[in-house]
């Protein structure tokens, strides 16, 4: 059987404006640099072996029209001032035949910092716990973070995290962040 799996993969982040909450969505995968594929969204598997490649580089390789895979996480809102964040978190383990996770975080009033950490929290928590790690999960981020990096199971957690503020004139604001899978 010819398996789809992923060997390489690039994080992502943007938002848009505009008065259509669809085309404050098509603004926002527009700063990603997303806008001219077909993006079919996946749940939240790291493949196993799978290289983190810059964006940059993942975005040459694509070609407009063509179908990728993503994990994505997104918001909108049209009030005025609100604050929204939309973040995937990922979790990558030290066995490079095993998978990894990721999470996706969708937010109001968290801040880029605070949305991100809870992604990157949630990623290595899944992962941790197919893992056989033991931890408290009424423990702190960052207590549970060195529990992880001891049992020496989890290589490297990390997010990517889009935040920003509800336009003033009632515009929709749509923030985006996504994992996108190169096969």
């Amino acid at each position: 059987m010819n398996a789809l799996i992923p060997k390489r993969m690039f994080f992502t982040r943007g938002v848009g404006r505009h008065r259509e909450k669809l085309a404050s969505f098509e603004l926002a995968l527009r700063s990603a640099g997303i806008e001219k594929y077909n993006l079919v969204l996946v749940s939240s598997i790291y493949p196993p072996g799978c290289k983190i490649i810059s964006r940059a580089k993942g975005l040459s390789a694509l070609e407009p029209g063509q179908v990728v895979f993503c994990v994505m996480a997104k918001n909108a809102t049209n009030e005025s001032n609100r604050l929204i964040a939309a973040s995937v978190g990922c979790a990558v383990p030290a066995d490079p035949n095993a998978y990894g996770y990721l999470s996706e975080h969708h937010s109001f009033g968290e801040t880029e910092h605070k949305a991100g950490d809870y992604a990157e929290d949630l990623a290595a928590s899944m992962l941790a716990t197919t893992l056989g790690v033991d931890f408290d999960p009424d423990t702190s981020y960052d207590e549970r973070k060195e529990v992880w990096k001891i049992s020496g199971k989890i290589v490297r957690t990390t997010n990517i995290t889009q935040s920003a503020l509800g336009n003033k004139k009632g515009l929709w604001t749509t923030v985006l962040s996504a994992a996108v899978f190169l096969l």
